[in-house]
């Protein structure tokens, strides 16, 4: 009985001794691993001093949009080539396409080539963040301190976004995009990328509120080689351009009092077409 306890002591302490051993390996790897979002200090937030003015509030240029439809298609590949062409045949024929009528967001690279709301850029240390109006609190988070584009990043909708500063120029590198976001040329014609989509960007002022996005769409799996374009954006200042919040199922429920007097909202209805039934 003396040698079975002293046997299981000795076990105990052999386990304990493992236990030990593999946390002080894991707090060592721990000191040695970089922290990804280290506290910013006095001379991270001076250096922003630094950065170019891009405060205020941008809007897009949508009549360049609409040209650029025109005089600057994307090189589809066959299938989704044919897919366009029925897209604005339906357009042109008072049909569009209901891409967007589901309430996922545009997604990247399509919110920054066909968005009609407007956006503004938050300047932190190691960050710029966009943030859109439509959808209330769309935004994009672009690290700037010096991390590396992740392996396999989790795919979402706007991807993972590296940038770094040329200049006044930022370039920001988007991966890690799910495929199963559309590749939009307008509100009404667009395709799912099919994933292997990346994106390269080139933002910077050409006059003092004048802004262009100088992209870079790689799309191997329906594109037949890398697209470019510019987007372009004008700044508004006056207090009255304010951005406002955006709620993309907003317009599908109407202001109501319920019988015990709170306020709620009720739904509207709709007709199989996707039209509003007028009240009787």
């Amino acid at each position: 009985m003396q040698k079975k306890y002293f046997k299981f002591r000795e076990a105990f302490y052999f386990l304990g001794s493992l236990l030990c051993l593999s946390i002080l390996v894991c707090a060592v790897e721990a000191q040695e691993k970089p922290i990804l979002n280290p506290a910013p200090t006095a001379k991270d937030f001076a250096n922003l001093g630094k950065l170019p003015d891009w405060s205020g509030i941008w809007n897009p240029n949508i009549s360049d949009q609409d040209k650029q439809v025109k005089t600057n298609m994307p090189p589809w590949k066959p299938a989704q080539a044919e897919v366009i062409k029925f897209q604005l045949a339906e357009e042109k024929l008072g049909r569009p396409t209901p891409l967007f009528t589901n309430c996922l967001p545009e997604a990247m690279p399509s919110w920054m080539l066909i968005t009609h709301n407007s956006l503004e850029f938050l300047f932190t240390p190691g960050r710029v963040t966009i943030l859109g109006e439509s959808d209330a609190n769309r935004l994009r988070r672009i690290y700037t301190d010096g991390r590396k584009m992740p392996e396999d990043p989790d795919p979402s909708f706007h991807g993972y976004s590296i940038g770094h500063w040329e200049g006044e120029t930022l370039v920001i590198e988007t991966s890690g995009i799910r495929p199963q976001t559309i590749l939009a040329v307008s509100e009404a014609a667009g395709v799912p990328n099919n994933g292997g989509v990346k994106v390269i960007e080139r933002i910077h002022l050409v006059s003092k509120d004048v802004m262009h996005d100088d992209i870079e769409i790689i799309a191997p799996n329906v594109l037949t080689a890398p697209w470019k374009t510019t987007r372009v954006y004008f700044r508004q200042r006056a207090r009255k351009y304010e951005m406002i919040e955006g709620i993309c199922l907003e317009g599908s429920f109407a202001e109501s009092k319920d019988k015990a007097g709170n306020d709620v909202f009720v739904p509207i209805k709709y007709d199989v077409g996707g039209n509003r039934i007028p009240p009787q």
